[in-house]
């Protein structure tokens, strides 16, 4: 009887995805792991503008998309240090967005994802 409503309490998870320059995958991807984000996926993306565009105002058309597993509670915070990181770092520019995950199927899974590891055997 040890166990409060909150420490059993199941909490939600979210999916972040975050958009930013290939060459700051690692350094965002540091970023994020702050943040007792247990899973994150990198893969390659590109930007949409035209050659012209792309030519005209030297960007960077080559993206790495990061797919983490976020814990709901935890967005608000991760959102407003990308946003700042965002605005600070050199050719740090980037996106994000949250989107809820509605089911995770497995209790193994789940306190993977969510990083409790309240009756998790080690």
């Amino acid at each position: 009887m040890a166990n409060t409503v909150n420490e059993s309490s199941i909490k939600k998870l979210k999916m972040l995805i975050t958009v930013v320059d290939r060459a700051k995958a690692e350094f965002y991807l540091d970023v994020l792991s702050q943040f007792e984000i247990n899973f994150q996926m990198v893969t390659g993306g590109k930007g949409t503008a035209t050659n012209e565009i792309v030519d005209m105002l030297g960007l960077n058309i080559h993206k790495a998309v990061i797919i983490s597993v976020v814990r709901e509670d935890m967005v608000d915070i991760v959102m407003k240090c990308l946003e700042g990181k965002f605005q600070s770092i050199r050719n740090g520019k980037g996106i994000s967005i949250a989107v809820p995950l509605t089911s995770v199927i497995g209790v193994n899974m789940y306190q993977f994802l969510s990083n409790n590891k309240q009756g998790r055997e080690d």
